[in-house]
């Protein structure tokens, strides 16, 4: 019973802060214009983290040993070139996964 108190008192949890972190910003701005400093952070802060995402993600490559970073450098090329074809963060995404594992299963 205690394993159950704990899991339905977890779940409670999560779900209060994901709802009040999705409300968080219309209860605050409600109809009025975003403050520039709101405006400046969702322009600028989802392609910074995308940055950082793919540096921590590339850096345990090792350049030395086979195979030489190749899938790595392979995908993110595949994931750029399909973006800038079919401009669909999906698309890219699931492409550059699904090359990424092939590379993987081939060269192993």
């Amino acid at each position: 019973m205690n394993d159950v108190v704990y899991f339905v008192c977890a779940v409670s949890v999560v779900a209060a802060a994901t709802i009040l972190t999705r409300a968080l910003p219309f209860l605050i701005f409600g109809n009025r214009p975003l403050p520039e400093a709101v405006r400046y952070l969702g322009e600028y802060l989802p392609p910074a983290i995308m940055v950082i995402l793919v540096i921590y993600c590339m850096r345990g490559i090792s350049f030395t040993a086979y195979p030489f970073g190749a899938p790595e450098i392979i995908s993110c090329a595949a994931v750029v070139l399909l973006h800038l074809w079919k401009k669909n963060m999906y698309v890219s995404i699931i492409g550059g996964t699904v090359c990424y594992m092939a590379l993987c299963a081939l060269m192993v």
